[in-house]
This record gives structure tokens, sequence and C-alpha cells, in this order.
């Protein structure tokens, strides 16, 4: 058995977070760290505040998972993520932060793969953060 700290250098996953509201980005990096997981690779944040940066962003491609917060001011993390969807071959995984718990199904609607509800739980961010980027990784 390999320890990752020896293996051969791989890439970092660039992971987007979006949030008009910066302690909400932070929030996201501070639970995450950058390294959430021993067997993936690192982690290399891009954080956006506007949704038309995210638009920009997921079409130039590179991104292995987006991180949309649903409150988020003017457009919620939830109307870009089913816009991502309908828009984008291949989209990457998307995980959406709820209001609240009952949010789940509107999440469900924007075809997002995750969801976590504010406040934001560290624990059930990275769980569920380390299984999108396991299936991301795998493809």
């Amino acid at each position: 058995m390999t320890d990752a700290s020896t293996s051969p250098a791989r890439s970092p996953l660039a992971v987007l977070v979006y949030s008009d509201d910066a302690s909400t980005r932070e929030k996201v990096r501070l639970a995450l760290g950058k390294r959430p997981n021993p067997d993936l690779p690192g982690i290399e944040y891009v954080e956006v505040a506007t949704p038309a940066v995210v638009i920009e962003r997921m079409d130039a491609g590179g991104i292995d998972l987006a991180i949309l917060d649903g409150e988020a001011v003017p457009a919620g993390g939830m109307g870009i993520a089913k816009q991502l969807k309908d828009e984008i071959d291949k989209c990457p995984p998307i995980l959406v932060l709820t209001g609240r718990p009952d949010d789940a199904w509107l999440a469900n609607w924007s075809r997002a793969e995750a969801a976590v509800p504010h406040p934001i739980d560290p624990i059930r961010l990275t769980d569920a953060v380390v299984r999108l980027l396991r299936t991301r990784v795998a493809v």
C-alpha cells in the first residue's frame, strides 16, 4: 500500500464555491480544508461571488465540483445548478447549500447530485464532497 504523501504528485481538484456572502465561502473552505480525504488529491478553490462568473468559469471547464449557495442573491444556487445541468455537456457534479433540510427536494429539482443545509456542518459537507469527488476522480 502506498502512502498518499509519497505517491506521485497529482493535480489538485478544482472546486468552485459560489456565494455572494464571503463568510459562507470561507465556511466551506474551512470545513473542507486543503485535502478532505487522504485518498484524493488536494483541493484548489475557485471562489465566485456572482452568477455570471459561475457560468463563465463552468463553461471554461476544468472544474471538478461546484458548491453553490442556494441562498445567494441575486441568483440562488439551485437555479444556477439547473441552468448548468441543462446547458453544459458532461457537467461536473454540483452540491447545493440549502436554506433548510426541507429544501432538499428543490436541490433534487435542480439536478444537483447532493445537498447540504445551512448552517454548514463540516462533517456532513465533507462526506458529501468526498463522495462526489471520488466519482469524478474515478471517471
